[in-house]
């Protein structure tokens, strides 16, 4: 996701820079046309006004909505939670964000039960291993389940936070003695399916990037030389 949140901060960028340095310079050469203005370049000049006069509140509310959000995230579990919880139900990205972390839950765990880490142990790394609270939450919910003599494919299931293959998998693994090997299969398939996700996300998201900015700069630039084929026009 780094790079459509790039392209869209500098999408941002050279949009005010375009509405508060160069958009003015049009609104001075429309001022001798001495007509009426068409409706889309009256409404990038009244956008324009509000970023010359408002540039400074708007930038500092955006910087400032990013700076919160990123402090309330850090600094609050309620609100990590909630966070985490939309991403997960977020359309397309969400199922990206569950595989990804069932993988690191799979992959952590299984490499710490190979070292011979005592699994209600290991529990507590891979707990800050999935980079999400709502699996953070429930992997300690699983060991405090297995703690009290419950097998771990069924403190998974409580969770209803993994798919019914990975606690088949699990259960698998713990019957035969093999839940390292299990799980690292369960992390290979999700790693798989992650890769191919994101791929075909990438492959989708540059288009509508390139179509996203073409509306935006080709819009203002249609706006601004409207008027001038209108005068050309009349002529």
């Amino acid at each position: 996701m780094f790079y459509p949140a790039a392209v869209l901060v500098v999408a941002f960028i050279i949009t005010a820079v375009l509405l508060i340095f160069v958009i003015p310079q049009f609104e001075s050469l429309f001022k001798g046309f001495g007509a009426d203005l068409p409706a889309l370049t009256k409404m990038v000049v009244n956008l324009s006004r509000v970023f010359q006069d408002w540039w400074w509140a708007i930038i500092g509310s955006v910087v400032g909505a990013v700076v919160s959000a990123s402090y309330m995230y850090k600094r609050s579990p309620a609100a990590q939670h909630t966070m985490d919880r939309l991403l997960l139900r977020a359309p397309v990205i969400g199922v990206i964000v569950k595989k990804a972390t069932i993988a690191r839950f799979a992959r952590t765990l299984a490499t710490m039960f190979a070292a011979g880490v005592p699994l209600v142990e290991a529990l507590d790394s891979v707990s800050g291993a999935t980079g999400n609270r709502l699996y953070y939450e429930g992997t300690l919910a699983i060991k405090n389940d297995i703690s009290t003599g419950m097998q771990l494919q069924a403190a998974m299931n409580t969770t209803g936070l993994f798919p019914n293959m990975v606690i088949q998998m699990v259960a698998i693994g713990e019957e035969s003695g093999e839940l390292d090997k299990m799980l690292n299969k369960v992390a290979d398939f999700y790693e798989g399916e992650v890769d191919d996700a994101v791929a075909a996300l990438s492959s989708l998201l540059e288009p509508i990037i390139m179509a996203f900015l073409g509306v935006v700069i080709g819009g203002l630039v249609i706006a601004m030389y409207l008027p001038i084929f209108k005068l050309a026009g009349a002529v």
